[in-house]
Parts: structure tokens; sequence; C-alpha cells
């Protein structure tokens, strides 16, 4: 009897697919994950695609540091203001002097000399204090942590030259106040975070 002979009484053979052997590739179910053999190092996770740096810092000004910022404009402000007070007497100083009778006593002008001239370093001091305020003001969104620590020296300053200008209509109490939450806000967490931030 031959194979596929049609007086067969038995019929054709079913068809049985080809078994695995060689040149067949072995697979096991699609759901059973591979094995690993005792001992042997797990696998490493998979690598996923490069997405930049996380933000590791406040992307945006804390409110702290946006307080210590109005704090410090307003300390600089009364600088320039004590400055012009200060060129204010300057400009009425040599007038005042005359109206007091001193242009004929030696002594006298030896003094208002050394009064006229400590006036101008005080513009002088006020000036500089109004343009380092002025300076620090325009680093707080960009500067690192040395505009914090400068501005709270700066605050600390300030509070002397409040001090001493006590007696100017409250000008002198407005800048303590001012230089003072300077200090507090400038010192704060949030306002130390956001100085020490990563610049990518």
């Amino acid at each position: 009897m031959s194979f596929g002979d049609s007086n067969n009484p038995y019929g054709n053979p079913p068809q049985q697919p080809p078994q695995p052997g060689y040149g067949y590739p072995q697979q096991g179910p699609p759901s059973v994950p591979p094995q690993q053999p005792y001992g042997a190092y797990p696998s490493a996770p998979p690598v996923q695609p490069y997405g930049g740096h996380p933000p590791a810092g406040p992307v945006e000004m804390p409110g702290s540091a946006k307080a210590a910022r109005i704090m410090l404009g307003l300390v600089a402000l009364a600088h320039v203001i004590v400055a012009g007070g200060y060129i204010w007497v300057l400009s009425r100083w040599d007038q005042e002097m005359a109206d007091a009778g001193i242009s004929g006593d030696t002594e006298a002008e030896r003094i208002a000399d050394v009064g006229k001239g400590f006036v101008v370093f005080l513009v002088g001091l006020a000036t500089v204090f109004a343009i380092l305020g002025v300076v620090l003001l325009l680093q707080y969104a960009k500067g690192g942590n040395a505009v914090r620590v400068c501005s709270i020296v700066y605050g600390s300053f300030a509070v002397i030259t409040g001090i001493f200008m006590l007696a100017a209509y409250g000008l002198g109490l407005l800048i303590i106040i001012a230089a003072i939450l300077l200090i507090v806000f400038s010192a704060k967490r949030a306002s130390a975070e956001w100085f020490k931030r990563p610049r990518f």
C-alpha cells in the first residue's frame, strides 16, 4: 500500500505540523518570561529616553524674596531722599552761616567748614547706599546667594542709617522698619532656596 493510495480503506493520514528541531527556533509561551539560572545577576531595567534635568529648585520667585525686594527698594529710595535732603542743606549752608554772623570769626568759620565737610561726606554715603540698593535690586531675578547675603548686610547698615535719621520726620523710622523686614525676608528658607537654585 502506497502513501496517498485511493484504494486505502483507512483514508489518507492526517497532516502533522513540522516538529521543532534543527533549523526551527524553539519558542515558549509569550506570556511566560524566560527563567534566569540560580545565582545569576538580574537583568538591568529598561533605559528611559533622556528627558533633561528635573527642576531642583523653585522656578518662580517665592513671596519672601519678592517682599525682600520690595523692602530693598524702599530702603534704597529712602537713601535717595536722604541724599537729596543733605544736598538741600549744602545749598543753603553758606547763606545760613552768613545770616548767623560767622563770616568774620576765624574759629567759627573753621568749625562751620568742618560741619560742611561732614555733610558732604553724608551726601556721598547716602548716594553710595542708594546706588548699592539699586544694584542689588536689579540682581534679585538672576543673582546667586551672594545677593541674598549682601541684602542682609545692607539691611543691617540701613538700620544704623535709620537710627541717625530718626529726627527727620519719621523717615528714620521707615528706614529701620523696612531694613529689619529686608533682613527677615532675606533670611527665610524659601528665599535661600531661590538664590541657591541651580542655573543651567
